[in-house]
């Protein structure tokens, strides 16, 4: 495994630690989906009705990527008809190629209200699945290329990990930049964490379905583990002297991000090789995590790789 290089100095600040290294039956559409709903099936479960321990994802996006998955379990397709109307020839395509026989049923759009939040925008689409295997860190660890040989990402290995960021909004928003940039996971301690949720797969935008979002059950010691995997772990804080273009400019790194407010813990900004800043300016001087985040990600993978 390729050394790490040290990183650009910063004043005031030290490596840290010792170690280095609804109520409706099934409906049809004629003419939409063959051969997938008879008159005599067995009527299932009304709307709101099913399987213990499953979640319902909702919206276009995160509905299409998730049956585009292998990995995910679904129970149930519930779809309006105007959705029928405008998805149908997509909805096909990925059913067929799922070849689990999954059926989609057709409900009135006020349905959607039994299972869903009241602000939900679910565009006539929701999906009853089963919540992500992800793996774990060591997992993720054990998969990767060695960074220097790692020529499809330019030799850039970037994870995300948060700092108790519970608002699954910004989670979800977090884990589509860092799938659109290329970053490896997000990782996130097991407590004061955002779960699976349908707002959080929403606000992801179908991103949930491709990129590990890793729990651990100590984020500390997580990144000692991630240190002694060769990854420099950088900390974004306000106050930081030196700015993220002061990141080292390859090889892997972990780019650590606290929740609103708060920021980054005690303990998280001790075991932080660096503490970096975005470089705002004028009378708003800090960014909504999520788009910190992003500009963070376009910096560290974005613009080094263009």
């Amino acid at each position: 495994m390729a050394k790490r290089k040290p990183p650009r100095s910063q004043p005031g600040k030290s490596r840290a630690g010792p170690n280095r290294p609804p109520d409706q039956p099934p409906g049809r559409f004629p003419g939409r989906f063959p051969n997938r709903h008879r008159r005599d099936a067995p009527a299932k479960a009304p709307v709101g009705h099913g399987p213990a321990g499953g979640i319902w994802l909702y919206g276009t996006h995160a509905v299409r990527a998730a049956l585009a998955n292998p990995r995910r379990r679904i129970h149930r397709l519930l779809i309006s008809p105007e959705a029928a109307k405008r998805e149908g020839q997509d909805l096909r395509a990925r059913l067929a190629a799922r070849r689990d026989g999954l059926a989609p049923e057709a409900v009135a759009r006020e349905s959607f209200a039994e299972i869903l939040p009241g602000d939900a925008v679910h565009q006539g689409l929701a999906l009853q699945v089963e919540p992500l295997a992800q793996p774990d860190l060591e997992a993720l660890l054990e998969g990767l290329p060695d960074a220097a040989a790692d020529t499809g990402s330019d030799g850039f290995q970037v994870l995300v990990a948060l700092d108790q960021v519970t608002d699954p909004h910004n989670v979800g928003a977090i884990l589509r930049s860092a799938a659109a940039f290329g970053a490896l996971a997000v990782l996130v301690p097991r407590n004061h964490a955002a779960p699976e949720t349908g707002v959080l797969a929403k606000a992801a935008s179908g991103a949930l379905e491709y990129l590990p979002y890793i729990e651990a059950a100590n984020l500390a010691r997580a990144l000692v583990q991630l240190k002694e995997s060769g990854f420099w772990v950088l900390g974004l804080a306000a106050e930081a002297a030196e700015p993220l273009a002061a990141a080292p400019t390859g090889g892997r790194l972990v780019l650590v991000l606290g929740a609103e407010g708060s920021g980054l813990r005690r303990l998280t900004r001790e075991h932080c090789d660096l503490l970096l800043r975005l470089p705002t300016r004028g009378p708003i001087g800090q960014l909504n995590v999520s788009n910190a985040a992003a500009v963070a990600l376009y910096e560290l993978l974005g613009r080094r790789r263009a």
